[in-house]
């Protein structure tokens, strides 16, 4: 676990580092990241946040980036709940927060993107309804909060990717293209954190 531990430091330094030497540049105004940390923390078994829908108009778009956001909502909520199970060693805890905070930039980045063209950001639920969605009571160490947020990790990744195509806008396309990215990459540092291997095929999303 040791190990584990340096991995995630690492990672936490080098992400630091990397803010620093690029201004803590922001995409499409105010994006921070999420990197989703939990981004489907309810689980949803979907290939993209939205099903079945064509890039039709833009007020398809608008739905797409409302489910976007809820699911941002999750991400946020679960992260949260993972700091506050006293479960996570401090370097682990740390990275946590990190990743809640790209989650967070998501969020304000999504809303805002929603009231420009009109429409209501949801609202998030309940912290004990987020506890239930993710069966927080099952959680008993931190490798078992590892392994979950890798599976949400991977599932958030999946889902941003298989909504691209609905999307109506180039630019809504390239941002979740981005957010998917992020969510790639929370994945891959928390797979080597409990030791798991990067699998050998390609195309390991979508």
């Amino acid at each position: 676990m040791r190990d584990n531990i340096e991995i995630l430091t690492s990672a936490a330094a080098a992400h630091r580092e990397g803010l620093r030497s690029v201004g803590r540049r922001r995409f499409i105004g105010q994006s921070a990241l999420l990197a989703a940390g939990f981004a489907i923390a309810g689980g949803l078994p979907v290939p993209s946040l939205v099903q079945g829908m064509q890039p039709s108009s833009p007020n398809a778009d608008l739905g797409i980036l409302n489910t976007a956001l809820g699911l941002e909502h999750e991400g946020i909520a679960a992260y949260q709940i993972a700091a506050e199970s006293g479960l996570l060693q401090a370097p682990v805890l740390a990275v946590g927060i990190l990743f809640q905070g790209h989650h967070k930039g998501h969020r304000d980045e999504l809303a805002r993107l929603i009231l420009m063209a009109g429409g209501r950001p949801v609202e998030p639920r309940s912290q004990a309804e987020y506890a239930h969605a993710i069966n927080a009571a099952a959680l008993k160490s931190q490798e078992d909060i590892l392994r979950l947020a890798v599976k949400l990790e991977r599932g958030a990744a999946n889902a941003y990717i298989g909504s691209i195509a609905a999307l109506h806008d180039f630019k809504l396309a390239q941002l979740f293209a981005r957010l998917g990215a992020d969510e790639a990459a929370h994945w891959t540092v928390l797979t080597n954190a409990i030791g798991e291997a990067i699998p050998k095929q390609a195309l390991i999303f979508g």
